[in-house]
């Protein structure tokens, strides 16, 4: 017997399609008649479609299919497609390169949004406004805190954050209570496991070897 693998196969050009969506497509480029190939066609950029969900979520998706399509057949295809015929000069563009932001962050887990609310708050004149933005600013910290450090944090932590970030401007009262925020552990939950079936669970109840039998007509035997 001859078996067949996969380093002797044809490379798969895209290896999320399968070997066999490309096979399909090798079959299309070799049919004669255009309307044949126009309809399995349209066949494969269903399966494709279905085979790769999370293209929907991609703008233009469908474009994206078709763009797949002439590339599993070395744009060698010849198909009415609906959309522009990728070149391959096109594939070998690379995109531009994208910095990293360059920005200072204090305290990486308040972020810099918290930095950005800050100095909001600081241009506000009115008192009362102004209070109220302190106040909220503070709750959010405190939320932003125990969410990246994973424990529980003291308001007196916050507020003395809350003074270093606005360079002493913003200050609450000592005795302010911020929102209640606790870190809780996530507790793994007990399996359900058949062997405790029936055993006594300390509450009274018995194994189910010790209950009466009954009979087919569910009267007890004696």
């Amino acid at each position: 017997m001859n078996f067949e693998y996969n380093t002797t196969r044809n490379e798969l050009i895209l290896a999320e399609y399968g070997r066999n969506v490309q096979n399909m497509v090798k079959y299309i480029i070799e049919l004669p008649d255009l309307e044949e190939r126009n309809k399995y066609a349209q066949a494969v950029i269903d399966l494709m479609g279905f085979l790769n969900p999370h293209l929907r979520d991609v703008a233009d998706f469908k474009h994206k299919l078709w763009d797949h399509l002439h590339i599993i057949s070395g744009y060698k295809i010849d198909v009415d497609s609906p959309y522009p015929k990728p070149t391959p000069e096109a594939a070998l563009v690379k995109p531009e390169h994208i910095g990293y932001p360059q920005q200072r962050i204090t305290y990486k887990h308040y972020g810099k949004t918290v930095e950005m609310m800050i100095e909001k708050a600081k241009a506000v004149e009115e008192p009362e406004r102004r209070a109220a933005m302190v106040q909220g600013i503070a709750n959010f910290m405190k939320m932003a805190y125990v969410t990246w450090n994973k424990d529980s944090v003291a308001d007196e932590t916050i507020l003395k954050n809350l003074r270093e970030l606005s360079g002493g401007q913003l200050q609450l009262d000592e005795n302010v209570n911020l929102n209640k925020v606790e870190f809780k552990p996530v507790v793994a939950r007990p399996s359900n496991n058949n062997n405790n079936r029936g055993r006594n669970n300390g509450k009274g109840r018995q194994n189910n070897n010790n209950r009466p039998a009954r009979n087919n007509n569910g009267k007890q035997r004696h």
